[in-house]
């Protein structure tokens, strides 16, 4: 399954014996972003505000409050579940005066968390990298004009006396085309190489 992450904010309200739960999904793009986001989704006044995000192998959750494991894993579990990356789910509970027992709070926290996101509007996570571009100034001219037939963007543009050296980001899978293209432009002359190298 490829890996998505939400098109943009999404929420959804499910109501078990009387108690409110209601899942919001965002997209984040590191952890600092997902912490950062977490104070606008939460309700001080809710009796529970638990949560849980994933970028790339990172994740973290927090059961506020509920019993150990009945709340952030089963969202965490939700994400995963939904093939889902980059991504902050809270759900707040507001008490209904009847208790639900282990179980019932995971099959609502993991089920509201669930149904947000499937129903969440999504955009496929493409992998995206930086390479270095050295080359002339006629070539550089030509490759900014064909940048957007890449799905590239020009992050930084340096010139020295002999050429010009552009960081390109780009989609990990076009790199080798994106490649050949500047072969092309610069009939064998031009460069390209990882950030870093």
């Amino acid at each position: 399954m490829s890996l998505q992450t939400l098109a943009g904010p999404a929420s959804h309200l499910l109501e078990v014996k009387h108690s409110r739960f209601l899942a919001q999904a965002r997209p984040v793009a590191s952890a600092e972003a997902a912490m950062a986001t977490l104070p606008g989704c939460s309700d001080p006044a809710a009796t529970h505000n638990c949560w849980a995000w994933r970028i790339g192998d990172a994740y973290r959750s927090s059961d506020d409050g509920e019993p150990a494991g009945t709340a952030g894993r089963p969202i965490l579990a939700a994400i995963d579940g939904q093939g889902c990356d980059r991504v902050l789910v809270v759900v707040t509970r507001w008490f209904g005066g009847i208790k639900l027992g282990a179980g019932g709070l995971v099959r609502a926290y993991g089920g509201a968390a669930a149904e947000c996101l499937r129903l969440a509007a999504k955009s496929p996570l493409v992998e995206r990298v930086a390479v270095n571009v050295r080359c002339d100034f006629a070539a550089a001219g030509a490759l900014r004009a064909r940048l957007a037939e890449y799905d590239a963007s020009k992050r930084a543009e340096h010139a020295d006396a002999e050429a010009v050296e552009l960081v390109i980001d780009l989609p990990a899978a076009r790199v080798e085309a994106f490649t050949q293209l500047v072969r092309d432009l610069t009939r064998g002359r031009g460069r390209v190489s990882a950030v870093g190298d």
